[in-house]
């Protein structure tokens, strides 16, 4: 399975999002493809946010080697499931899609977990490091969700 991660810049949010599914998947044991991209380009060939960088070390996870990169429309064909981090990218990554099920491949991320009642995964960028305790938080719990409804059920 490929999975894309996508939040507006690709330097907070998408990229820990792909470090925690990158590594529940290696400690798992099972084959999930990951990356991620931002819908703007402001970012790209940059790395993440050192505070992204920073949170997702504490917990054991190295995503100081990725680049942020914009969304495209090859990423329909090259993605099984593309989950985003806000309505916003929701939006508009819907608005790239040319069928219903490259539609179909698109879905807001905390929508996954049944239990989560905030469907935006807030950005972080401009707050203090509590954010991005936040903002892992919620990715790690849907992630297990994600993991949980794809593969165990299995």
């Amino acid at each position: 399975m490929k999975v894309l991660m996508v939040c507006l810049g690709n330097i907070c949010r998408s990229p820990m999002a792909e470090g925690i599914l990158r590594k529940k998947s290696i400690e798992k044991g099972l084959s999930i493809e990951v990356d991620s991209c931002g819908t703007a380009s402001y970012h790209v060939g940059k790395a993440p946010d050192q505070r992204s960088i920073e949170k997702s070390k504490e917990y054991g996870i190295d995503i100081s080697m990725l680049r942020a990169r914009q969304f495209s429309y090859q990423d329909f064909q090259n993605f099984d499931s593309i989950l985003v981090m806000d309505r916003d990218n929701f939006r508009d990554v819907q608005n790239l899609a040319k069928t219903e099920s490259e539609k179909n491949k698109v879905r807001l991320i905390l929508n996954v977990s049944h239990e989560t009642k905030e469907k935006n995964v807030p950005d972080p960028y401009y707050g203090g490091s509590q954010g991005f305790e936040t903002v892992y938080q919620l990715l790690d719990k849907s992630l297990d969700t994600f993991i949980i409804t794809h593969f165990d059920a299995k």
